[in-house]
């Protein structure tokens, strides 16, 4: 198809209004008319075939799901309303129309579940499939969650089930698997946790060490986990700390104010505390914890 085709098989594909949407798909820019006392949220990542997924296992529609996640459990950490989605493409030769149309009915379900209006994008032709997500969202001024608010005495939570996703893709069967392929942004507990004050809060994409250890340099303070990890089934510690892409979110609340057993239908778990100590320390059973994960500059 030439590049005309697509954009009009896109805009079919993704047609949606939305209050504030102005002008989507079709024009140089999108116009976006913001509401008063908001706060704008923007994050952008990538899902790239051969880094983030493999055509030979991985649907178009897990692909275009997953894409869109990666932006809104972002959005979810900062305790926002994800409200729209930019998408660019660059397409490998052999990906052809119907590829394209999996990915987007993947990613329109999703946006749909959580009101997010795909608004704009772009398209190119390159030796791998490459995908680029913008999303934007918004939250009350003033009020959004961020990395550097926890403070020594402060407890340590994390919503829902930790080491799913590694472990779905080492067995590539049953419910991991699927956890795998369809992660769920956690904007619930997010806006939850908005609501509650959480003093610091992120999303668990890198692994709980690797993320526990960023959110503790942005805070100024160590951490300590007491080991009371909630492990998906069949799940090791390892694949908790380290696996990466569970989309949970961990977050900080002071000592006198204990989080509630649940949030937005997920359990809710205190995994340890933040101390005094150097910045980014973080001792798991009373030792040192490497702060390893997902780091595709890195050997961790």
């Amino acid at each position: 198809m030439r590049e005309t085709e697509l954009i009009s098989l896109i805009q079919r594909l993704t047609a949606a209004q939305a209050p504030g949407l102005v002008k989507g798909i079709g024009d140089d820019c999108a116009v976006l008319r913001p509401k008063a006392g908001e706060d704008l949220l923007v994050t952008t990542d990538f899902l790239l075939e051969g880094v983030h997924f493999l055509r030979a296992t991985h649907s178009a529609a897990a692909c275009g799901w997953k894409c869109l996640t990666r932006g809104l459990s972002d959005i979810a950490a900062m305790g926002g309303t994800p409200r729209y989605a930019f998408v660019s493409l660059a397409l490998a030769p052999d990906a052809d129309a119907r590829w394209v149309r999996g990915f987007y009915g993947g990613m329109r379900r999703l946006a749909e579940r959580h009101g997010v209006v795909i608004a704009g994008g772009d398209l190119t032709k390159s030796g791998r499939i490459l995908c680029d997500i913008i999303a934007l969202g918004s939250v009350r001024r003033g009020r959004a969650l961020r990395r550097d608010g926890a403070k020594p005495g402060d407890r340590l939570y994390v919503t829902g089930l930790l080491g799913g996703s590694a472990l779905g893709l080492a067995t590539q069967i049953g419910k991991a698997w699927k956890r795998h392929l369809r992660p769920e942004p956690r904007v619930e507990a997010g806006l939850a946790l908005a609501r509650l004050k959480a003093t610091a809060c992120m999303d668990l994409s890198d692994g709980l060490a690797l993320d526990l250890h960023r959110l503790c340099q942005e805070s100024g303070c160590a951490a300590e986990l007491n080991g009371a990890l909630p492990l998906f089934p069949g799940a090791s510690i390892q694949q908790a700390l380290s696996g990466g892409e569970d989309y949970e979110l961990l977050f900080a609340l002071p000592a006198a104010r204990r989080a509630p057993v649940a949030l937005a239908g997920l359990p809710i778990t205190e995994v340890g505390r933040c101390v005094k100590g150097r910045p980014g320390q973080v001792l798991y059973a009373g030792k040192p914890l490497p702060a390893a994960g997902w780091d595709p500059f890195g050997s961790g």
